[in-house]
This record gives structure tokens, C-alpha cells and sequence, in this order.
């Protein structure tokens, strides 16, 4: 958790060091896009882990009865 930490702080310092901003990034209208799509596709991506994995468990709780 540190090192991911230390990480993250390294990488806003580098972004700094060459003038990124973050705030323009997340305010603009393409980082909004960026995230609204980032964000379906997690949401998706947990949706069809959940199913996987209750399904697993379902198999193997019908094997077990």
C-alpha cells in the first residue's frame, strides 16, 4: 500500500513537472467521455465477474448436494 502510495505521488510529480494538469484533464469535455467510458466498462467487467463466480459456486455446490 506504501509503495502504491509513493507511486501515485511520483506520477502526479511528473505530470506536474511537465506541465499536465489533471483538473483541465478531468473537467474536460473528453476527459468526461474518457471517464463516463472507463466507468461502464468496470462496472461491465464486475457485472460479468460476479456472474462467473456465482456460478462457479453454484456448480459446486450443486456437485457437493
Amino acid at each position: 500500500m506504501i509503495r502504491f502510495i509513493i507511486t501515485l505521488v511520483i506520477l502526479v510529480l511528473a505530470l506536474s513537472y511537465f506541465g499536465i494538469s489533471i483538473q483541465h484533464i478531468v473537467e474536460s469535455p473528453a476527459g468526461q467521455e474518457n471517464l463516463s467510458y472507463l466507468s461502464t466498462l468496470i462496472q461491465n467487467g464486475w457485472e460479468i465477474l460476479l456472474a462467473w463466480i456465482t456460478g462457479f459456486f453454484e456448480g459446486v455446490k450443486n456437485t457437493v448436494s
